[in-house]
């Protein structure tokens, strides 16, 4: 491995540490109020609550502790150790070729699939377990992990055979070929996940009708949203947790609320939920998002071409210039940049929630706004105590206790 190659693995390890040092911020931060209750919910929120919540954070930021560095411990360990002797058995059976290099990301895959599978039986069976969140099953565990696995396998096999094909019979211009092929896939992708790839996961059901559902779709039509209807997920048969979202693109838009947030929710609440999703509707944040996301992916695909057109990165650490392997390090390398993005990428999509608020609170009101914030946040046992630069790092939403402020400020 040369001097530039260690410098990475160097970056990947203080990146780690960044990371470590801010989840200790945030177990601090929220151990030190864990015993008073903002007084903005004082009313609404019971000191036994609140210090369920803190316990709560501390066992997901310590759990996240221990993730992160062993994350890192890997990242490094295939860089100078792993790579090359993955690479040495495969090649010692594949001709070299297409083939080889696109068996040798999916056998990364695979492998990497299985290191980070017990984190995720343990962040279920043991982390949401403890707190009562938990309804997975064993086998519904396993089930999802296999139907991911194969959805994955299905969908990237073919793209690396035509991006590593192109590699060879455009060598100047693969690359900006490859980009928009990768941007015309991921837009049909928001076209096709609400009703081909989302119900391999779970059930989706019409929302009954009812007083709910015409109080919804008069909402929808105040708002001028068109969609293909309102539908209500089982998400109770993997978790507690409740939520709603909007999903597609343009005609193809639906809008589905968590089995879950309908049992606890009222009526207002939940009509000032979708207000707050038709917010995001409404100010555009799906098409910033994928502007956002076309830019990084740019960015992404033009350091594909330089690395490789060189073997300058595959020297770097000792690794054959093969498309596979140059592939396979470029996203073992990237989390430094990645998390130094971070706070910028968070901030933007703060942004978008406290104007989808804003909506919110135009169209319905302030007070069922605040009465679905807070009850959220009971009900996950989300902290109102967060320490504000890990929040800068990790939060894509502004902290309860900020987005209640706001609303409550607004003339």
């Amino acid at each position: 491995m040369s001097a530039m190659g260690v410098v990475i693995c160097l970056a990947i390890a203080a990146s780690a540490g960044l990371g470590v040092y801010l989840r200790m911020r945030q177990t601090a931060t929220v151990d030190a109020h864990r015993d008073q209750v903002p007084a903005d919910f004082a009313h609404e929120v019971t000191l036994d609550e609140h210090r369920r919540a803190a316990e709560y954070t501390i066992a997901k930021t310590e759990f996240s502790v221990a993730e992160t560095i062993f994350d890192a411990a890997i990242s490094i360990a295939w860089l100078a150790l792993g790579l090359a002797p993955l690479y040495a058995a495969i090649a010692a059976f594949v001709e070299p070729g297409l083939v080889r290099s696109v068996l040798f990301v999916l056998v990364f895959g695979v492998i990497g699939s299985l290191i980070d599978m017990p984190f995720a039986a343990a962040r279920a069976f043991w982390l949401e377990e403890k707190f009562g969140f938990n309804r997975l099953t064993p086998q519904k565990f396993f089930v999802d992990h296999a139907k991911s696995g194969a959805l994955e396998l299905a969908i990237s096999t073919p793209l690396l055979f035509g991006m590593f094909w192109l590699l060879g019979a455009a060598p100047d211009t693969w690359w900006l070929i490859a980009y928009v092929v990768f941007i015309a896939i991921a837009i049909a992708m928001t076209v096709l996940y609400p009703t081909v790839i989302a119900p391999l996961f779970n059930k989706f059901s019409p929302l009954e009708d009812g007083a709910m559902k015409r109080r919804m779709e008069a909402l929808l039509a105040r708002c001028g949203f068109e969609s293909k209807g309102l539908f209500v997920m089982d998400a109770s048969t993997r978790s507690t947790h409740g939520n709603a979202y909007f999903s597609g693109f343009g005609k193809a838009k639906r809008i589905v609320f968590f089995d879950t947030l309908l049992e606890k929710h009222s009526p207002d609440e939940i009509e000032s939920i979708l207000a707050h999703e038709l917010g995001h509707f409404k100010f555009g944040h799906v098409r910033q998002m994928l502007a956002l996301a076309a830019a990084i992916a740019f960015v992404g695909f033009a350091v594909l071409w330089w690395a490789f057109g060189s073997d300058v990165f595959a020297g770097w650490f000792g690794l054959p210039n093969d498309p596979g392997v140059v592939l396979v390090a470029l996203l073992l390398a990237r989390e430094p940049i990645s998390h130094v993005l971070s706070p910028v990428l968070a901030w933007r999509s703060r942004r978008a929630e406290f104007e989808a608020d804003a909506f919110a609170r135009d169209i319905v009101g302030k007070e069922p706004m605040i009465s679905a914030l807070t009850r959220l946040t009971r009900d996950n046992l989300a902290t109102l105590t967060p320490d504000p630069l890990y929040a800068t790092f990790y939060f894509s939403h502004p902290p309860v206790p900020v987005r209640v402020a706001h609303l409550r400020a607004a003339a």
